[in-house]
């Protein structure tokens, strides 16, 4: 291994970017609403922090115009998307373009879209935000989980900078 002095290094933010997709996560999608419509943006920064309370965090970059759209409310929903979502992770990634076009949702007991077929839909009320560099950390009191029924399936999985798949994992697994 080769190590990167990040204090050093003239490529930064590229390599920093690179050497840490070697770092597998799951896809969401974050989702909430405004007066108007519903709102929801692609994260892969997503991990529960707390059990007592409930409590769950996803990183989003200042400069998202969603995000903004969905904090005054106090609420937010998280979607963990499966396998077969990879459109829909990529539609709700893009900006300037109508995320919801086709896109088949109900609303969770406090009106927060969840959408169809993902795994896992995590309602939250807003617990705090934490400046973060060009990012923030928003944490999430858990209120509401939906777990998918029907037979189980496998999560929607990017590592190095693609869309990748688990296989037999749970089969190899000891």
């Amino acid at each position: 291994m080769r190590p990167i002095d990040m204090t050093t290094d003239t490529l930064g933010t590229r390599r920093f970017r690179d050497a840490l997709g070697h770092y597998a996560s799951g896809i969401t999608v974050v989702t909430g609403h405004d007066s108007r419509e519903p709102l929801g943006f692609t994260c892969q920064s997503f991990s529960s922090v707390s059990l007592d309370p409930p409590l769950v965090s996803f990183s989003v970059m200042k400069t998202s115009t969603t995000y903004p759209r969905i904090a005054p409310t106090g609420r937010f929903a998280v979607n963990v998307l499966a396998r077969d979502q990879m459109d829909l992770s990529a539609q709700f990634a893009r900006s300037a373009t109508d995320k919801w076009a086709g896109v088949e949702w109900r609303p969770s007991a406090a009106g927060d879209p969840l959408l169809g077929g993902a795994l896992l839909w995590i309602d939250c009320e807003l617990w705090a935000e934490h400046d973060a560099g060009d990012h923030l950390i928003v944490l999430g009191r858990v209120v509401e989980l939906v777990e998918h029924e029907g037979p189980a399936q496998e999560p929607l999985v990017f590592f190095r900078g693609r869309y990748r798949h688990l296989g037999n994992a749970a089969d190899r697994a000891s």
